[in-house]
């Protein structure tokens, strides 16, 4: 007898739904297999723990940029992926740390934008649309965390700061709701 609690479903039906309904409350288009894709990377994240390499994933990202080939291929996109899930899932445990959210958004959008370049791959327009709609999909990653109480409470100043490094508009929206209207002029400032 199965207790009604729980659901008879594969990671990848569940997070499908997830990142499904976040798209549509989120209104970001997205490509069916650019939607397929990054339903495969939570559901492979789950599975196997994140890559431990602990080099600095701008170093990562340099040395892919010299490879050539396959090797290339496959550091871009270990790198695109493990820059979009951290920046998505566990922006707040970054606070504190010598790099933050930006770093990971700079970094998973050049790789993921590398990968779009090439004429030869059939993923070249996934890459190319992840690279471009990055911090939407970091926003949607976010939605998927919160709903599966994987992340910690979000604080008022840590989404504000949030919002300031990305330009994210679900933060801002997210701001809006908790009744802070975000200042784009202060974007450009920096208090010393």
């Amino acid at each position: 007898m199965s207790h009604p609690a729980f659901r008879g479903e594969s990671a990848v039906e569940y997070f499908k739904e997830l990142v499904d309904g976040a798209l549509a409350r989120q209104q970001i288009g997205a490509g069916e297999l650019t939607a397929f894709y990054v339903v495969r990377l939570l559901a492979g994240f789950v599975q196997q723990p994140a890559d431990r390499d602990e080099q600095p994933l701008a170093l990562r990202l340099a040395q892919a940029l010299e490879a050539g080939g396959v090797q290339q291929r496959t550091h871009l996109r270990q790198i695109g992926d493990f820059s979009l899930f951290i920046s998505g899932f566990f922006s707040d445990s970054l606070r504190r740390k010598l790099v933050d959210v930006d770093y990971y958004v700079s970094i998973g959008g050049l790789a993921y934008a590398t990968l779009g370049r090439s004429e030869t791959d059939t993923f070249s327009p996934v890459f190319a649309e992840l690279a471009e709609k990055f911090v939407g999909f970091v926003d949607v990653l976010s939605e998927v965390s919160e709903r599966t109480s994987c992340s910690s409470n979000l604080d008022l100043l840590r989404l504000y700061e949030r919002w300031l490094k990305t330009g994210s508009s679900r933060s801002g929206q997210l701001l809006i709701e908790r009744g802070i209207v975000p200042n784009a002029s202060l974007k450009a400032t920096r208090v010393q």
